[in-house]
């Protein structure tokens, strides 16, 4: 079956190394609406997306570094140090995406983090509809204080994880097919 929706499902793969060019306002506008229209119960819209691109990569890898001299007590070797300040540089464009859960009695805290996530795939799947490639990262240091901190995202809250963006010349192999029957049961009564 040939569908251009699928097709783009089928072929996204996450990328580790990205470069120039990255996406303009008007494309990156475009996949962040793609994300607002997520499934989202009761129409909360419980994310937020910081971007970030230019100096703020370089300021992301010293949050990251203070994140990581926190949980091991400062000790860290020096390859280790400059690993973290480097890891937002693996890519001209990062979106981070942290839950904002409100309070509702139909809508429970799990369904808008899934909610979120969902957002995320949208955002996936849009960039790659517009020739861009991504990753999304967590990491042990993903929601340590430092990094919520940085993005403001409050201690009920979650980083669901960076989504790093840009463009890349790497042809990725094709996936493998799956056995459905090793994932899907089917009920008729």
């Amino acid at each position: 079956m040939k569908n251009p929706v699928l097709d783009i499902i089928h072929q996204r793969r996450s990328i580790g190394k990205l470069v120039l060019p990255m996406p303009n306002q008007d494309e990156l506008d475009a996949v962040l609406n793609a994300a607002m229209v997520a499934p989202d119960h009761k129409q909360l819209k419980p994310w937020r997306f910081t971007v970030l691109t230019d100096e703020a990569l370089t300021a992301f890898g010293q949050v990251l570094l203070a994140a990581a001299e926190a949980k091991s007590d400062g000790v860290l070797d020096e390859p280790t140090r400059q690993k973290l300040l480097n890891m937002p540089q693996r890519a001209p464009m990062i979106i981070t995406v942290a839950t904002d859960i409100k309070e509702h009695e139909k809508v429970p805290p799990f369904e808008q983090l899934l909610s979120a996530g969902a957002a995320i795939q949208n955002m996936l799947l849009a960039f790659e509809s517009l020739g861009y490639h991504t990753v999304w990262r967590t990491g042990p240091l993903c929601n340590a204080p430092e990094v919520k901190t940085y993005f403001e995202v409050a201690d009920k809250d979650t980083v669901c994880g960076f989504v790093y963006v840009g463009s890349s010349d790497i042809k990725m192999p094709c996936r493998d097919e799956q056995d459905l029957g090793d994932f899907v049961t089917y009920r008729h009564r």
